[in-house]
């Protein structure tokens, strides 16, 4: 049974026929030779306006306005909107009865005519052709303004927002900004690398073990083969066995798929940049980092330090530094540094932490510092010398015993970066695996899975080198002043839709 169709569907399908009936084809195939963009005659008309004497347009139909003999109207393209002008007398049966009775708002409509100002200085199209591109059959939602002052029929609600982001970049202008600046952000990062001589490359994502993070991964059958395989949760022994192999500098941006809650920061389908680059350490990576996000902030917004919030957040470097049983101390008075586990399990009960049986001194640490820490770290903060067992694709701290060299960045409260000085020796490198394979004994569905392959390719040797992870995501929502990574995502995973 077909569903119910509003009333002002069931007209548009009554028009569609018509058109259709009056020999005009509403979806036509003809190549439409657009000569130039909304914005860039907005921009440019005042410099040159003889050049605008013959301009073709095409996009949606945005605005319709009777004025008896003549109408105004507004298209939109990709770039912008501007205003049309249509006389009856001059365009005959295209104004009457295809533009005054036909064309609906959202249609996409091909026009030419020429450009001039109007006494009120709206720089307009005055139409001498107009034809049908294409009927749209649903009605756009129209934001309206009552005497008042209240909108009425705004597009606003979140779930519909995210589900229907076609709709949503229709009629939120702003939407569209988010994603232009974020295709700037990611230029500007491949441009950055690319000038350091760093190569981009491409490794699975179908894996047949997920290595690389402490995440839960989705997992397939290939039916083939007669093998299980896993989305990746991470590429970075991928990328190694790029710098065993003889690379000095390599990147990734892909997209990344963890098996794992949703929130205001997390997605299961993300986007990581992971970048690896020999003969360096995490003190290096630490500065080229600030290098980096200096860049990418004045390619977005043309300045370092960009509002978020009620905050003002300075990208320029250099930033804190800070290790992790420091900033325990600094933010709750505790020093957790020569507890054992039994004392941590304990002053995470004082503290109201939960906490799982799995989990070692380590891991319990990281649990206080995520609870007591995490929110203070406003500014750009590097959380550096993490517990050994957290983290066992780093080297081993050259002066901090129990811990390695790793930092992770830290800007609003949320973690933005993650890098090593990586570990490079194999032996140290099995054994850290053989660990992690106790605590998934334990219980630990996160921990690592071991991977004889990369494990071979550390054993052919590979040289110190640092790698960084960066969340593409969460640095956009930073870069555009958004507290909702679904807000910068396209499609963001949603529950099934309500059919009923």
């Amino acid at each position: 049974m077909s569903p119910t169709l509003p009333e002002q569907e069931l007209i548009r399908r009554e028009t569609l026929t018509e058109i259709r009936e009056a020999g005009i084809d509403p979806y036509p195939a003809e190549l439409i030779p657009v000569t130039g963009f909304t914005a860039d005659i907005l921009r440019l008309f005042d410099d040159d306006p003889g050049r605008y004497q013959s301009v073709r347009l095409a996009g949606r139909l945005m605005l319709k306005r009777s004025m008896g003999k003549a109408s105004f109207a507004e298209l939109m393209d990709a770039r912008g909107r501007i205003q049309l002008y249509l006389k009856k007398d001059e365009l005959g049966e295209a104004y009457d009865p295809l533009f005054s009775k036909w064309l609906d708002l959202g249609d996409f409509i091909g026009v030419e005519g020429y450009v001039f100002r109007t006494k009120m200085g709206e720089i307009t199209v005055h139409v001498r052709e107009i034809r049908l591109l294409s009927k749209s059959l649903k009605v756009l939602p129209v934001v309206k303004t009552d005497a008042e002052g209240k909108v009425h029929d705004a597009f606003t609600d979140p779930e519909l927002r995210y589900r229907m982001r076609y709709v949503d970049l229709l009629v939120n202008p702003g939407i569209r900004d988010i994603f232009l600046k974020r295709s700037k952000l990611l230029s500007a990062l491949r441009r950055h690398f690319s000038e350091k001589g760093w190569l981009e490359v491409e490794t699975p994502i179908l894996q047949s073990i997920h290595g690389g993070a402490a995440a839960r991964p989705f997992m397939t059958h290939h039916n083939t083969l007669d093998i299980p395989l896993y989305l990746r949760i991470a590429n970075e022994l991928y990328l190694k066995r790029l710098i065993v192999g003889g690379f000095d500098g390599v990147y990734e941006i892909g997209k990344m798929f963890r098996n794992e809650g949703m929130d205001r920061t997390h997605n299961p389908e993300f986007t990581m940049m992971e970048i690896y680059v020999a003969y360096k350490d995490y003190y290096w990576m630490m500065e080229m980092v600030e290098e980096l996000l200096e860049t990418l902030a004045l390619a977005v917004h043309g300045q370092t330090d960009i509002p978020y919030g009620e905050h003002l957040l300075q990208f320029k470097g250099p930033y804190r530094r800070l290790s992790m049983h420091d900033a325990i101390k600094e933010y709750t008075g505790v020093d957790v540094s020569a507890m054992d586990e039994a004392a941590l399990r304990q002053q995470c009960k004082v503290w109201h932490i939960e906490t799982d049986n799995f989990m070692g001194p380590g891991k319990l640490i990281d649990e206080i510092f995520s609870v007591k820490v995490e929110q203070h770290l406003i500014q750009p903060t590097y959380i550096i010398d993490h517990p050994l067992e957290m983290t066992p694709l780093a080297k081993k701290h050259r002066t901090k015993a129990g811990c390695v060299e790793r930092f992770e960045l830290f800007v609003c409260g949320k973690e933005i970066a993650n890098a090593y000085s990586e570990l490079n020796d194999p032996l140290d490198q099995r054994e850290r695996f053989v660990e992690q394979l106790k605590l998934a004994a334990r219980g630990d569905e996160e921990a690592m899975a071991l991977d004889e392959d990369f494990l071979r390719a550390l054993e052919y040797g590979m040289p110190p080198t640092s790698g960084l992870g960066i969340g593409i995501d969460r640095l956009v929502m930073l870069m555009t002043n958004q507290v909702s990574i679904q807000e910068v995502l396209f499609f963001p995973q949603m529950k099934p839709e309500k059919t009923s």
